[in-house]
């Protein structure tokens, strides 16, 4: 597939994600909940876990941003629902990686995240698409204290 195309089917996953965000609402019952911002941009997210025997049960996520911010929320609730908590935390640090231009564990497969590369291009777009991620690692890390 060339590069042309390849580009323009990411785009189309990413406008899918945003337009249909899968995990948009919120969880009833106990949970962790997390608010962050992007105060740069006015993206915004609510963040919503429920961790039982060490994995990710549930998560669902509400905000307003970007479609950048809310496509990577939602593709992240996908990627991390039914994982491991180790599991979750490891896919962020592949999509730092990713965000960052480094090298990272390409052995995992990535799914629709993986349409986000891109951004990475973007320096003032990184913290859109890492917003959901940050807020899923201080929602895990506040439950581990």
């Amino acid at each position: 597939m060339s590069f042309n195309n390849l580009d323009t089917l990411y785009r189309q996953v990413i406008m899918d994600h945003y337009k249909n965000p899968r995990n948009k609402g919120s969880l009833d019952g106990e949970n962790i909940s997390i608010d962050m911002n992007n105060p740069t941009c006015g993206d915004r997210i609510q963040l919503q876990l429920k961790i039982e025997d060490g994995k990710v049960s549930a998560v669902k996520f509400d905000g307003e941003g970007c479609s950048i911010s809310m496509s990577s929320a939602s593709m992240m609730t996908q990627a991390i629902k039914g994982q491991t908590v180790e599991t979750a935390l490891k896919l962020s640090k592949i999509f730092s990686d990713i965000m960052q231009s480094k090298e990272y564990d390409d052995t995992i497969d990535l799914g629709d995240i993986e349409a986000l590369q891109g951004v990475s291009k973007f320096p003032a777009r990184i913290k859109c698409a890492t917003l959901a991620w940050k807020a899923m690692e201080k929602g895990i890390h506040s439950q581990e204290q």
